[in-house]
């Protein structure tokens, strides 16, 4: 379980292809910290470390999560948002995050206001899924590449995002353009909440 609150972006340093898998190695500023089985979120994904050297860990993905999300899109010297796994001690600063992304979305506009940015982004709207819960609704939570943010503007496939200067400077959203895929999780208890109502 995740906060959304991202910790820093990570360096893809390797990726090995192993069948269906591929193994992802990163350099972040915590590796002496972690340890083998540890959950950590990378733009959103849950992935369990396998492997740790003195500044590089070992991730591995499988066929569903390539497909399901934008790890497959990856290169070295990617950089990625990563968060280690919510002690349950702490408050909660963003929202529930499982790390189970839903599908992606693309960037479809940027916006600069004034210090700040709004993003658009754009996903394959499922009416069914809808009813599901897999949308998003205004002042809602959304979890994109892993950063908790509150949705504005939304319409039936499409969320606008603001976004302040501190985390367009320490997660990956400076490096988006127009056309970018990202990682979307909706939120959980709207999924719950859709569930019961159904």
């Amino acid at each position: 379980m995740f906060s959304g609150i991202v910790e820093e972006y990570a360096t893809l340093v390797a990726l090995v292809k192993d069948q269906e898998n591929i193994h992802f190695t990163f350099k972040c500023s915590f590796v002496n910290e972690l340890k083998i089985d540890q959950s950590i979120s990378h733009n959103g994904v849950c992935l369990t470390v396998v492997d740790l050297t003195d500044d590089t860990y070992t991730v591995t993905a499988m066929k569903e999560t390539l497909e399901r999300s934008n790890l497959g899109l990856l290169k070295v010297g990617d950089k990625v948002n990563v968060e280690r796994s919510m002690m349950m001690n702490g408050r909660l600063d963003g929202h529930i995050v499982q790390g189970h992304v839903d599908q992606t979305a693309t960037c479809v506009d940027i916006k600069d206001a004034d210090g700040s940015w709004y993003f658009t982004f754009k996903y394959a709207f499922d009416k069914e899924m809808a009813k599901r819960g897999y949308i998003t609704v205004d002042k809602g939570s959304v979890t994109v590449n892993g950063v908790s943010l509150t949705v504005c503007n939304p319409t039936d496939d499409t969320f606008q995002v603001a976004i302040i200067p501190y985390t367009y400077e320490h997660t990956n959203f400076h490096t988006f353009v127009i056309g970018s895929i990202v990682n979307i999780e909706f939120d959980i208890i709207g999924k719950y909440i859709s569930r019961m109502i159904v």
